[in-house]
């Protein structure tokens, strides 16, 4: 009985995900659902840790990220059959809190709301095929320079939250005391987990937090006690309720026709972001995987498009930003993955961990610092791509990567790179190189900078 149960199991999931048709097998697909699983689980710490600084309840975030990212990277498995794993996008959390929420003064609901319909407009634009039009309206070199940039920012949020940089009267930033014992184990993290990357350890980042979590137990912090701190006797081992934030989106912002103009650009940003985040990573990852045709083409795109605006949708109804697809999945794809059974791996193992959220909840800044370091560097290797020896190209794409981090708002970089290049195509006589959409929302920008249009404080 038992031997037949697992047959009738095996033969389902040939049939669903057509393992003999992409050359794989059960097994090969659930290793490369763990290496993607080990490659990507810091988020179920990062995520969390960022969105609880716009004021949001952490353990709740911690259950929400898992759920999020589950149900999504399910619904890309079963809707195209890719190994893409989809959780909360490290770079939007930072919108999220640091421009949306601290910037603009959003209350995180009504933020939820902006990334709600954000994920319907992704859905408009998926389905009526409008997506691709936006995304090549804009000069390949200051897509990568938008994710440059937030690579550039996210690390910039690592080197605070690990105190490694401090703010400083005279000269805005400077270096903090490295002697401390909360500052020297980040340091010791940072190290230690690019070590861990150079030698390519699977699960890096992870093993890193893990490593600094289990090092700051024995180390005493400023506050007197051990750094990495659980107390066992008050440890909650079944998974925080997601209640808090669960279904509770508001939409304040369309009270009035003035907050709706301020969230406009916001709501753009987020849509630019999402688009650029889930093709990068669909195109990086589809190449290693051998998935691209002789075209450059990509099988079922139609319907990998559908599926992560459902899951940027469905991130605003469970209670964290959007959700996006991983890079990390690549980690899986060279581990031998090339269907969605890889992601659903990723989902039940995502789902499993929400037994250790009390874990999940002790690891100290420290520990989660490193990691956003690292993304941040992993992030900037894009930089290659842009063709520095052009000006015309160098200029609005160096612009972009400066201005995100020190103007502190993602917003505000793309908008500076969008006007140079706009600018720069006007004056050289290369108008004809900008598209219709791409001066749309460069005169947007304009408008904004130069507080003409009513919103003046949009991120």
């Amino acid at each position: 009985m038992l031997r037949a149960s697992i047959k009738k199991v095996k033969g389902t999931l040939q049939r669903i995900f057509k393992l003999e048709e992409n050359r794989t097998t059960i097994s090969r697909e659930i290793l490369a659902g763990l290496t993607t699983f080990a490659a990507m689980a810091y988020v179920l710490t990062v995520n969390p840790g960022i969105l609880a600084d716009a004021g949001m309840d952490k353990a709740a975030l911690v259950t929400i990220t898992a759920l999020s990212g589950a149900v999504a990277t399910i619904l890309m498995a079963l809707l195209a059959n890719y190994p893409l794993a989809m959780a909360p996008s490290m770079g939007i959390n930072a919108i999220f809190t640091y421009t949306i929420c601290r910037d603009l003064g959003t209350g995180w609901s009504d933020a939820l709301g902006m990334v709600f319909i954000n994920g319907i407009l992704f859905f408009i634009l998926s389905v009526t095929k409008v997506r691709a039009r936006i995304v090549d309206s804009l000069p390949y070199s200051l897509k990568i320079a938008i994710t440059c940039g937030i690579g550039l920012f996210i690390a910039f949020l690592g080197l605070q939250k690990g105190g490694i940089v401090v703010a400083d009267r005279d000269t805005l930033l400077a270096a903090s005391n490295f002697a401390t014992p909360e500052v020297a184990l980040c340091l010791g993290g940072i190290i230690f987990t690019m070590i861990l990357v150079t030698r390519r350890v699977p699960g890096a980042i992870i093993i890193g937090i893990i490593a600094t979590t289990v090092a700051g137990a024995f180390i005493t912090g400023a506050n007197g006690r051990a750094i990495t701190h659980l107390d066992l006797a008050t440890a909650r081992w079944l998974p925080a309720s997601p209640e808090p934030h669960f279904f509770k989106l508001t939409f304040g912002f369309l009270s009035s026709w003035d907050a709706f103009i301020k969230a406009v650009p916001v709501i753009l940003v987020l849509l630019l972001i999402s688009m650029f985040d889930s093709i990068g990573t669909l195109i990086g990852v589809a190449k290693r995987a051998g998935l691209l045709r002789d075209d450059g083409s990509l099988p079922r795109i139609g319907r990998v498009f559908v599926a992560d605006s459902l899951a940027a949708t469905c991130s605003a109804l469970f209670g964290t930003s959007t959700v996006v697809s991983y890079a990390e999945s690549a980690s899986g794809v060279e581990a031998g993955g090339r269907t969605g059974l890889t992601g659903v791996t990723v989902a039940v193992l995502m789902l499993l961990a929400l037994f250790l959220t009390p874990v999940i909840l002790c690891i100290p800044n420290a520990a989660i610092a490193p990691a956003l370091i690292i993304v941040g560097v992993f992030m900037m290797q894009s930089v290659v791509e842009i063709k520095m020896d052009d000006f015309t190209t160098a200029a609005p794409a160096v612009l972009t990567i400066m201005a995100i981090p020190l103007t502190f708002s993602i917003a505000n970089g793309i908008g500076i790179g969008i006007l140079a290049s706009v600018l720069l195509a006007l004056f050289t006589g290369r108008a004809r190189s900008i598209t219709v959409i791409g001066y749309i929302i460069a005169v947007i920008f304009f408008l904004k900078f130069f507080q003409l249009f009513p919103f003046n404080h949009a991120g």
